[in-house]
Order: C-alpha cells, then structure tokens, then sequence
C-alpha cells in the first residue's frame, strides 16, 4: 500500500517533536508528557495498522508538526538546535540501517520489554529505564554520537538521563519511519512547501477531529 503526505508529515512530526521533547528536558529539566507519551509509544508499536496508529490517538504529534511549520516559514522563529538534532537522528537511523545485527538485537530487546512492562504507564520509570538501556547498549555506540546540550543539574540526573536517551531512541524510530514512508533528505530542501501544507493540514484536521 503506498503512503501518503500525510503518513510521511506523521512520521517526519515525530522526528521533530521526539527532538523538541530532548531539548526541553535539557533546558529546563521537565517535558509535557502529552508531547512525550506519543513518542514513547512509537517505540512499542511493531506492527502498527497504519502510520498515525504508531503514535496513538489523533493529533498526537501535533507538536512537532507545528516544529516543522515554525522551521520552514520562521515564524515564530527557527531554531537550529533543533535542527541538528534532527538532522542527527536521521543521520543515525541510516547507519543503523547497515546494521543488521543491531537491528536484530534491539528488535528483541523491545519485545522484551513490551512483555515486561505489563500494565505499567509509558512514561514508568521502569520502563523508560529499560528503554534508555537498549539504546544505550546499542544506538549509542554509533559513531559520531549525538550530542545533547543543555543545563548540566539537569543532564546529570539519572531519570533525565533515561528521557532522554529513550526520546532520541523514538527520535531514531520516527526517522525510520519517515524513509520507510518514502521521506527523504531531497524532499527536506527541495520539497519544503508540499512539507509545510501537509504539516498545515495535519494541523487543521486534528483541530476538527
């Protein structure tokens, strides 16, 4: 079945807002858990029936849709950190893609903790601790590695330290999507207005839902 702008917009949102989400923690050391739920979820949705199920219920990357709208017209600014981390985590899922072995051992390292985790919340301590430790023990070591910058009190806390590095997990899993969908680095530059009307109408059509 071939995907749609809307399916590439969903997942390249998730990029954007799996990133925004990263720099919040880091700056101010919280994250609005509507905008971080969604992102955590992708990462347990394996055999999802469609792209906007991978993030749950509608609207939930809303976000990082409106990231994309305020980076493309710079309104009501654009914020290049933000870009590099997105372009980072896109970065990364291609080398990942090479690595079918690591492919193979973070595929069962999250049916572990899907099984795991039980009833317990996304945003569990426990499970984003188990989350953080497979990236930890396989993303992370691809090179080069990504850079979070921010307030050190806030980096330096544990429960921040595994937000962060299960969202640049997600982050990595919204760019594997985003190519999956048939996204590309082509249609980041050349392709910008179809990207910033297909964020505007993902926008508008969750406010109606």
């Amino acid at each position: 079945m071939p995907h749609t702008d809307q399916d590439r917009i969903i997942a390249l949102a998730g990029i954007h807002q799996a990133a925004h989400c990263v720099q919040r923690i880091a700056n101010r050391g919280s994250v609005d858990i509507d905008q971080m739920e969604p992102c955590i979820h992708s990462l347990f949705q394996i055999d999802a029936d469609n792209v906007p199920a991978v993030y749950g219920k509608a609207g939930a990357v809303a976000t990082g849709a409106r990231q994309i709208v305020a980076q493309i017209t710079g309104q009501p600014e654009r914020d290049m950190e933000l870009t590099r981390y997105v372009v980072s985590l896109m970065r990364h899922e291609r080398n990942l893609a090479n690595r079918r072995d690591m492919l193979a051992e973070i595929g069962s390292r999250i049916s572990g903790a899907a099984a795991a985790r039980g009833d317990l919340p996304l945003l569990d301590r426990d499970v984003l601790a188990g989350l953080a430790g497979i990236y930890a023990d396989t993303i992370s070591k691809l090179e080069p590695r990504i850079i979070v910058r921010g307030n050190p009190l806030y980096l330096q806390n544990p429960e921040n330290q595994d937000r962060v590095r299960s969202l640049l997990f997600a982050g990595i899993r919204s760019a594997m999507l985003w190519r999956q969908t048939g996204g590309s680095r082509r249609q980041m530059f050349l392709g910008r207005r179809k990207l910033l009307d297909s964020a505007r109408a993902y926008l508008t059509g969750t406010a109606n839902a």
